[in-house]
């Protein structure tokens, strides 16, 4: 590079031919005439010059007059040049660069003394324009051409050229590197300049031209310093690498990359995280937090990497964090030093540091050391892992009491006191974690050695519970419900044997009243109240799941659209009901009467939650395996659903009594306008179904219940056309077989005697299983038909009908049972035919079941 002019030295240009008057010539032309002229006029008389004189002077006076009008409009200036082009001429004659200036058929219009000092010019004659100068290199030429076709475009360029030889015309010397730019500049009729176009009078072409060989040295020094400290990096021996805050790695050595077994022919920045070489939660210890502006964190950290081939390789790392002016966290510094086996010098003490850095951050404990302002000190991946760095902004330790609830943080601080004081003996704490929701965790605090370091006090072991705290809460009212579910099923059969009583008599008594007689009412009154219990009985039974169900497949589709009439109807004017059906929705498996039960009790429970009106939106959709985490349940099984959402924006359910809704008998309605079996009712319907049910509710907003009903794969059958029986009515209930009643319960047995001898049959009574077994041994081969109870003491319905097949295989059997019929069939062999009867039941229910028993 040329040097720089020193002090204010003038350095005129070498060739100026930019504002060269063009008109002298003609001026002195215009002089030599008036002299003439004046000369001819003193020769001439007189009276014979006046007429040319005065024609003269009022020549000149008009050439006058015009020149001073013109420099007024500005046609023609008088005096030098303006201030600012005495600034512009000064800037480009002091250049260090050299510039030429040439006209549009190339001519030198401009050289400045820097351009001629360049190529080795004495004087105007030596110096040539830029295409001549580079002419002698081909390359050269090309960039000359090149900067020359954007001119002719109007556009400006800039090339780099390297020349055999400096361009001063010295036969010897080393290459020289040039630079080179070129810009149109258009100059206008009056003198003003402008760059990039053509509109101006006259186009002119300015090139500049600089020795940049000395800054190509420099660079191409810095590019081999910058390799060589590269290669010193590579080649060190330990690790290095370097991580933006989000884990993602830019850089790492190739001695880093060997241990790993990593190509780095195949790296690029950012196509490996942390978590990729980082095995477990330990690359939770490597997160920096938010810290004092402008500081750093060093830290020293023990953890395994994970190899390529998936082995672990033991390191130390030194860990540094630079925090930008805002506190966050910038790339990060890490050097790595390799503590696999034959490493270390010191092999025993690094084997036994490595077993116990991987024990340490290793173990699903949580570990800590609390010093003796009970802040955190020293934590393991599983400790960073759980509760985030240990630094908090600033650059400060976190306090352990500042991690946990406020439920929490006295019997913690007990605990850390305790065990500043030595004691051994300090119960875990249970709490949860500060921040993290229900996340839930059991501290076990643990005093140091008397030796340790006086900064620290005590050990924290965390273990985190939240798991284990939602199964116990799941089992709790699981058993909660289970205990309720067998109540109300001991209760349903009792109330059951008392309302089939009740509902019998009532029958033989209207059978000998008639209609007109004055307590033929009182006793149908009697029958009706009966049956409303008996509704709640069998509500009691759908709880306990204990009902009998009659699963067939259903496309709920069609089931909700037939539906969605009647619950109109239920629903009243106030409330508007939605049905959105998903797309291609599964089939499913469900006793449809009960399955419709489901949905009317939840709206008609929304329409009750809504008592000023509101919206009632019933949605369907599929559900697949895994989608079931995002509904966040943990009690939902993985697997392929159907789900049944009903929606409403009523007055939701308060938090102190979503944990009773679906017990039985528990209502937050007014006396008189609930049973409480409504819900009970819909959680034993579908967990009957093999189905899962959940809610979720918030005050003054709404609640929806959202029903998992399992998808429905139908086995490959051949197709066989249904032939659909209608129920025949039979007139004629009377008979004369023999029966034998099987029944504990002394009312039940009483009114089913009486009402099938009061049709012709024969009766033998037992009031128990080996009673019944004795009346079959004397009565022989009589007997034609048992009707039997399913719970009895000593010896039960199934196996009452075990023995009876030693003795008839061919008898015939009814059981009568209040709770469902699959609930005693599996208890029969295989294939066993019977017929089932469902307490409570009436008169006529009795004796029809018999006449179609004996008719098969």
């Amino acid at each position: 590079m040329t040097e720089e002019p020193r002090g204010m030295e003038t350095r005129l240009p070498i060739i100026d031919r930019s504002d060269r008057p063009s008109g002298i010539g003609r001026l002195v032309v215009l002089a030599a005439g008036l002299v003439g002229a004046a000369l001819a006029f003193a020769l001439l008389p007189p009276a014979a010059a006046e007429p040319f004189v005065f024609g003269l002077l009022g020549l000149l006076a008009v050439i006058g007059v015009f020149t001073l009008f013109a420099a007024a409009i500005g046609l023609v200036r008088i005096g030098g040049r303006a201030p600012r082009d005495e600034l512009a001429r000064g800037f480009i004659d002091s250049m260090v660069e050299g510039l030429v200036v040439t006209d549009r058929d190339g001519r030198i219009l401009y050289a400045n003394r820097s351009y001629a000092d360049l190529i080795g010019a004495d004087d105007e004659r030596d110096v040539r324009a830029v295409e001549r100068v580079f002419s002698g290199d081909q390359a050269a030429s090309e960039a000359i051409y090149r900067l020359s076709q954007a001119v002719r475009e109007g556009r400006s360029g800039i090339e780099e050229v390297r020349m055999p030889r400096p361009l001063s015309g010295a036969m010897s010397g080393t290459p020289r590197w040039y630079r080179i730019r070129v810009r149109p500049v258009a100059i206008s009729a009056d003198g003003d300049k402008s760059s990039h176009g053509r509109g101006g009078d006259r186009f002119l072409t300015a090139w500049r031209v600089a020795d940049v060989t000395a800054d190509r040295e420099q660079q191409e020094t810095v590019f081999q310093d910058l390799q060589h400290a590269i290669d010193y990096l590579d080649h060190a021996p330990a690790g290095f690498l370097s991580a933006e805050p989000d884990g993602r790695i830019v850089y790492l050595n190739a001695t880093l990359a060997e241990w790993l077994g990593i190509d780095l022919t195949f790296f690029r920045p950012g196509s490996l995280s942390l978590k990729d070489i980082v095995r477990g939660d330990a690359v939770a210890l490597l997160a920096g937090g938010r810290s004092s502006p402008g500081g750093t964190q060093t830290e020293i950290v023990d953890l395994d990497l994970v190899k390529h081939n998936g082995q672990s390789l033991p390191v130390r790392l030194l860990h540094k964090v630079p925090y930008a002016s805002d506190g966050a966290p910038g790339a990060t510094r890490t050097v790595v030093l390799n503590r696999g086996p034959g490493e270390d010098i010191s092999e025993a003490l690094r084997a036994a540091e490595v077993r116990f850095a991987r024990f340490f951050n290793h173990t699903p404990f949580a570990i800590a050391s609390i010093d003796k302002s009970g802040r955190v000190g020293r934590t393991n991946a599983a400790f960073a892992h759980l509760f985030g760095p240990a630094k908090r902004d600033g650059g400060t330790r976190v306090r352990l009491t500042d991690l946990v609830g406020d439920a929490g943080r006295a019997a913690l601080q007990d605990a850390l006191e305790a065990a500043a004081g030595g004691r051994g003996d300090i119960p875990p704490v249970d709490t949860s974690i500060a921040g993290a929701g229900d996340r839930s965790v059991r501290f076990y605090v643990s005093a140091v050695d008397e030796e340790a370091s006086d900064s620290e006090i005590a050990t924290v072991y965390a273990l985190d519970t939240t798991e284990q705290r939602a199964l116990e809460v799941q089992f709790a009212q699981s058993q909660k419900m289970e205990s309720i579910g067998q109540l109300a099923g001991g209760v349903a059969h009792d109330f059951n044997n008392v309302l089939t009583a009740i509902i019998g008599f009532s029958d033989l008594l209207l059978a000998n009243h008639r209609p007109s007689d004055p307590s033929f009412q009182d006793i149908m009154n009697i029958k009706q109240n009966a049956n409303r219990a008996a509704g709640l009985v069998r509500q009691l039974l759908a709880f306990s799941r204990r009902q009998t169900l009659r699963p067939q497949v259903l496309a709920i589709g069609d089931v909700l659209s037939d539906l969605s009439i009647l619950l109109d109807r239920l629903l009243g004017e106030k409330v508007a009901l939605s049905v959105v059906h998903g797309r291609d929705v599964w089939p499913i498996k469900a006793d449809m009467n009960q399955f419709e039960q489901v949905v009317i009790n939840l709206a008609v429970n929304a329409r009750d939650a809504m008592p000023k009106g509101g919206q009632l939106t019933i949605r369907t959709r599929n559900v697949t395996a895994e989608d079931t985490a995002s509904y966040g349940y943990k009690a939902l099984p993985a697997a392929d659903y159907v789900l049944i959402e009903v929606e409403d924006t009523g007055t939701g359910i308060p938090i102190e009594v979503q944990s009773k809704i679906f017990e039985p008998f528990f209502s937050t309605k007014e006396v008189g306008k609930g049973t409480g079996l409504g819900l009970s009712t819909v959680y034993g319907i579908v967990r009957q179904t093999g189905a899962h049910i959940f809610f979720d509710s918030e005050l003054d907003k709404g609640t929806v219940f959202r029903i998992f009903v399992p998808r429905h794969i139908p086995l490959e059958q051949p197709k066989v056309e249904a032939v659909v029986e209608k129920p025949v009515e039979l007139a004629d209930l009377t008979g004369s077989a023999h029966i034998l009643l099987v029944e504990d319960e002394e009312a039940v047995r009483a009114f089913a005697a009486r009402a099938l001898a009061s049709r012709g049959y024969t009766v033998h009574e037992a009031a128990s299983g080996v009673e019944a077994l004795e009346i079959m041994k004397e009565t022989g081969g009589e007997i034609d038909l048992v009707v039997s109870d399913v719970v009895m003491p000593e010896l039960d319905g199934p196996s009452l009908l075990r023995e009876l097949r030693k003795q008839r295989p061919g008898i015939k059997i009814i059981f009568v049972s209040g709770y469902a019929e699959d609930a005693f069939a599996k208890n029969l062999p295989d294939g066993e035919a019977f017929n089932f009867l469902p307490k409570p039941f009436s008169l006529k229910q009795l004796a029809t079941a018999v006449k179609e028993a004996l008719g098969e």
